[in-house]
Order: structure tokens, then C-alpha cells, then sequence
């Protein structure tokens, strides 16, 4: 009997010391509670090297878990992360209702200019839905460019085009080979699928793909080379149906910017894309469109006006101006009521620029934090045809050369 009860002992004791050796093994927990959720979370006990993914989701106010998702109270890292949405990325368009919606966050109301997840999925950069009817009607699948289908299927009963919805583009069911070579070599460019292999074309997928300039950071301070990920980084032979990559390694900003073929203007190489292209034409304005072309409107007069006509502009005299929001996103400028702006003929602010008071015009660089003034067209000595606005039309005379 004593020495069963020896034998007890010892196991207990022994149990007791494994208990100990694994919690002191553990890591000691450090307790977040963020504002939004109110409830402890534990993964800074493991990220807390990380930086703030920007300034307007500060991780005291929203934490990870609300946007991650995961096991907050785990400290086991295979636990913890057992249960994240989209992986590392929270803004892949499978999750990214969960994680980034809610009326107060990015999938709120039009009027409210917060429903920037139905822009990004009804945009054509995700759909891709234009791609795929060029192909299709130009091998005799379909009687029209309408499109039918996108990547996936989506419905926008109020879209303003006549599209409300597409269908989820199968391959499978198509019968041409060039269809079916264009699916297996041709849909890597929408913003929801995995890239092309190589450093040239590193991104994430979803929002992160155009926003996630670096680790763990958001910002609307794009680069033009996040945009090269995807564009700009060769063509696609619509013979073989594969994409052929520039053969060109370009170091030079003038280079890389446009491939070899094109010509362009000295402000579209020196600006970033964002310096010209507005939030509508990047991320879509809500509704589901043919193509691209249907989507980018932004012209040289957008900026410069024409012979009889200045640049459309606005004075902001409203504090809930969306300007003021998009400068407070992206702080290179220092926006005041009373402040006049560019804006686009659909009345988008181009909150970067300024009229200034000898009636010339001053731009931020979104990404530089550069500083370019400018004059507008009338009282110049240009001879443009002011109803041809066109860029091959301004490369006539405005071209760099290389």
C-alpha cells in the first residue's frame, strides 16, 4: 500500500513538474482591450514588433482580432491563428465583408462615400469581366461584348450601366481551345488572384493588392511600382494566349514607368498613378462596367483646362467634405476650409492640388510628397484642338523622348 501510495505521489509530483516546465515555457501574456470590442486579446504577446497598419485603424481602438479574426485568448501560435480570415490577409474578397465591413467601416452607404467594398467588387479590376467578353465574342461565345460573366458572380441591382449582374466564368464549360488557353494562362490579372511568380509582380490579393505597400502597412500613398506589379510588366499574345514579360530590365524611373512601345507625356511619368487616376477609376465607382475605357475618365483638360474653358474646380467650404477625408488619410497636405481644389467633371475632388492666388495651380505627389505648379492651357500659346482629348492627340507635341 505505501509504496503504491509512493508511486502516486511521485506521478503526481512528476505531472506537477511537466505542468510547470511547459508554462514557464510559455510565453507571458500581454492583454490588449481594444476600444471597439471591449474584449481582451492576447496577440501582442507574440506581434508586438509589429508597426501600426496605419493611422487611421490605430490598434488601440480596433486591436487584430477584429479585423484578423483568430483565437484571441490563444498562445499557441497554431491555435491562435487557427481561425484568421483570408491568412495574413483580412482584405482577400472572400473574407473581406467579416473582416473590413459594417456601415461605419468600408461598406456603409453611397451617400456616405463609405461602400468601398461594392466599389471594389463590382470594379473591373476584380470582376475582370471585360477581359473575359472580348475573348469570348471575339471567338464566337457570345453575340456581343456585353459582358455575361466575371471571375465570380456578383449583382448590382442599381448599377447605372444596364449591367446587373455576371455570372462565375466556369471554363470547364466552354468548347474553344483558345477560351479554355485564355483561362489557363490569362487570369492572373484581377486583383483577387494569386500573382505571376517573381519579384516584379509581388502583391497581395484584394484591397492589399493596390493598398499594402509594405509589411503590415496600409496607406493610399501608392507608389506608381505598386501599380507595375500588374501593369506595365509585358503583354499578352492573343495568338498563343500567354503572356509574353518585357525583356527589358529597366533601373530608370522614365523606363520603367511605361513599357518601351508607348509614349507619354513628362506628367505621367514624373507624377504616380494616383496623382492623376481618382479613387472611381482605381477602385471603382459602384457599378459593374464592360470595361476599363468605361471607367477612366480623366484627361489632359481634367488639369489643364482647354483654349476656352479653365479646369473645373471647387472652393471647400463644408468640414465633412470627402476632401477633407482623403487628406486626412494621406497627410502631405494641410487642407483648409476656404481652400480651392481641382475637381473631375464627375465632381471628384482632386484634394492634392490648389489654386493659387496668381491663377496658377499647385499638385502634391500622392506617393513623393513632391511639389509641381502649373499653368492652365487658356492664354497659352497651344494650338490643341480642344475638343480631342486624347492623349495620343497631346503626344504630338508634349511627348518625352528616350
Amino acid at each position: 500500500m505505501r509504496r503504491l501510495l509512493a508511486l502516486a505521489s511521485f506521478l503526481l509530483l512528476l505531472a506537477l513538474l511537466f505542468v510547470w516546465l511547459w508554462e514557464s515555457r510559455q510565453p507571458k501574456a500581454v492583454e490588449l482591450i481594444p476600444v471597439i470590442s471591449g474584449q481582451p486579446e492576447y496577440c501582442l504577446t507574440c506581434h508586438a514588433d509589429l508597426p501600426e497598419i496605419s493611422a487611421s485603424h490605430p490598434i488601440k481602438t480596433f486591436g487584430c482580432v477584429s479585423c484578423h479574426g483568430g483565437e484571441r485568448l490563444a498562445l499557441d501560435a497554431d491555435l491562435a491563428h487557427s481561425s484568421m480570415r483570408g491568412g495574413a490577409n483580412p482584405s482577400d474578397l472572400s473574407v473581406v465583408e467579416a473582416s473590413c465591413g459594417g456601415s461605419a467601416c468600408h461598406s456603409g452607404s453611397e451617400a456616405d462615400q463609405r461602400d468601398h467594398i461594392q466599389r471594389v467588387t463590382t470594379s473591373v479590376q476584380s470582376t475582370y469581366a471585360g477581359a473575359i467578353a472580348s475573348i469570348r465574342y471575339t471567338f464566337g461565345a457570345q453575340p456581343s461584348l456585353t459582358p455575361i460573366f466575371g471571375i465570380y458572380a456578383v449583382t448590382d441591382e442599381d448599377s447605372k450601366t444596364g449591367i446587373t449582374s455576371l455570372l462565375a466564368f466556369d471554363p470547364s464549360r466552354e468548347t474553344n481551345p483558345s477560351i479554355k488557353k485564355f483561362a489557363e494562362n490569362c487570369l492572373t490579372c484581377h486583383i483577387n488572384a494569386a500573382p505571376r511568380e517573381g519579384e516584379a509582380y509581388a502583391r497581395q490579393t484584394g484591397c492589399a493588392a493596390c493598398h499594402s505597400i509594405g509589411e503590415h502597412k496600409l496607406s493610399t500613398a501608392i507608389p506608381y511600382t505598386q501599380c507595375n506589379a500588374c501593369h506595365n510588366r509585358g503583354n499578352y499574345d492573343l495568338r498563343a494566349m500567354t503572356f509574353v514579360e518585357r525583356a527589358d530590365h529597366p533601373t530608370k524611373r522614365v523606363e520603367d514607368y511605361y513599357q518601351p512601345i508607348a509614349q507619354f507625356t513628362r506628367c505621367e511619368y514624373t507624377l504616380d498613378c494616383v496623382d492623376c487616376h481618382t479613387r472611381a477609376e482605381a477602385m471603382g465607382d459602384g457599378d459593374l462596367h464592360a470595361s476599363q475605357k468605361d471607367v477612366q475618365y480623366t484627361q489632359c483638360k481634367t488639369c489643364h483646362g482647354t483654349l476656352t474653358e479653365l479646369p473645373l474646380t471647387k472652393t471647400l467650404t463644408d468640414p465633412n467634405d470627402i476632401a477633407f477625408r482623403m487628406a486626412q488619410l494621406n497627410p502631405i497636405v494641410n487642407l483648409q476650409l476656404g481652400d480651392t481644389i481641382l475637381v473631375t467633371e464627375k465632381g471628384e475632388p482632386l484634394w492634392n492640388t490648389r489654386v493659387l492666388p496668381d491663377g496658377t495651380y499647385e499638385m502634391i505627389g500622392k506617393a513623393t510628397s513632391q511639389y509641381f505648379t502649373f499653368r492652365p492651357v487658356m492664354g497659352s500659346g497651344c494650338t490643341q484642338n480642344g475638343a480631342d482629348q486624347s492623349s495620343a492627340y497631346c503626344h504630338e507635341c508634349h511627348a518625352v523622348e528616350r
